[in-house]
């Protein structure tokens, strides 16, 4: 969950998140210590009255300012294909849950279900509760068992939306007429806050996502009681 004045991301709930924060630690000191390198050698350069006119060329420099550069950019490269195919991976999903982007609010369907589904409208400022965020929260959250490979499939029935959740490390998508899929594992109990997170419209920011994780003996109590209701 955001908190005011964060500067950094919001902590990991998911396996890839956490992959992805470290490839991130891993990029930035890169550009750390190429930006001090090169603040050096500006530095080094305006301060010194050392000067050689004569010198043309140099064939050393030019294999190191070849080289160097390629190697630092498969230092990247290697961890970031890495996380990609991660992120990509789908092996044997315990649960499917269909998300359909609408103007100005998602549905979810529980497509192992026979008839589980609902749609989540945002919660107006005058209708919370204390201790609930602003224009994050849904009258019907995306509720998921923990620990368990869950598929997620995107779609949309009007416009382009996008269905991300940062804590999770997941933003796809939804595109009218195309299925798009991505999957994640939550790895701790918790309730975590995404948004679309592709302009929609005038009501653009006001169409959360609550995902809710849960042990998987609530999960199963959860899903049956909505089954009845149904």
């Amino acid at each position: 969950m955001a908190h005011p004045s964060q500067l950094g991301f919001q902590d990991a709930a998911s396996p890839v998140m956490e992959e992805l924060l470290h490839f991130h630690d891993h990029a930035l000191m890169i550009v750390f210590l190429i930006s001090t390198l090169v603040l050096y050698i500006i530095i080094a350069m305006v301060s010194t009255k050392l000067t050689n006119k004569y010198i043309l060329d140099s064939q050393e420099i030019e294999i190191v300012w070849t080289v160097l550069p390629a190697v630092i950019l498969i230092l990247i490269a290697l961890p970031s294909l890495r996380i990609l195919y991660l992120m990509d991976e789908i092996n044997d999903p315990h649960l499917t849950i269909k998300a359909m982007g609408h103007q100005w609010y998602w549905s979810y369907e529980y497509t192992d279900y026979e008839n589980l589904g609902f749609d989540s409208y945002m919660i107006p400022t005058q209708d919370l509760n204390p201790g609930q965020f602003r224009l994050l929260e849904t009258d019907h959250r995306m509720v998921i068992p923990m620990e368990s490979p869950i598929r997620v499939l995107v779609s949309a029935e009007d416009v382009l939306h996008s269905w991300a959740v940062p804590s999770l490390g997941v933003k796809m998508d939804a595109v009218p007429g195309r299925l798009n899929q991505t999957a994640f594992i939550a790895s701790r109990p918790g309730v975590f806050y995404g948004q679309c997170s592709e302009i929609c419209g005038a009501n653009h920011s006001f169409m959360p996502i609550v995902v809710e994780s849960v042990p998987l003996e609530h999960f199963e109590n959860w899903s049956s009681l909505m089954l009845e209701d149904a």
